[in-house]
């Protein structure tokens, strides 16, 4: 099990959430640019959904799918996007981009 970024993340180091919503990640779908990240601290679907919400505020992403399983975040944009702006939407989540998978 990795650990966590900071206390913002939902889960526990024991892999349990603690929230009771699992919410999952938006299907990835679309033309663009698809570019897979690796993020370490995702233990759930809730993690999944956070780390996904944010991502898909960023201008220009059409779809993202994050799985925590893998630590695989695929994201699919109209043109590629500025990494550094992927990692500070992967940190607002309270996860750390790890780099492209």
């Amino acid at each position: 099990m990795t650990d966590q970024k900071n206390s913002g993340s939902c889960c526990s180091t024991d892999g349990s959430c603690h929230s009771g919503n699992s919410g999952t990640a938006a299907d990835v779908q679309g033309v663009g640019v698809t570019t897979v990240y690796k993020v370490s601290g995702m233990t759930c679907g809730h993690c999944e959904g956070a780390v996904s919400q944010e991502i898909s505020a960023l201008d220009g992403v059409t779809a993202v799918k994050a799985v925590a399983d893998s630590g695989e975040v695929t994201v699919t944009s109209a043109a590629p996007l500025d990494e550094e702006a992927v990692r500070a939407a992967v940190d607002e989540a309270g996860y750390e981009l790890v780099g492209r998978a």
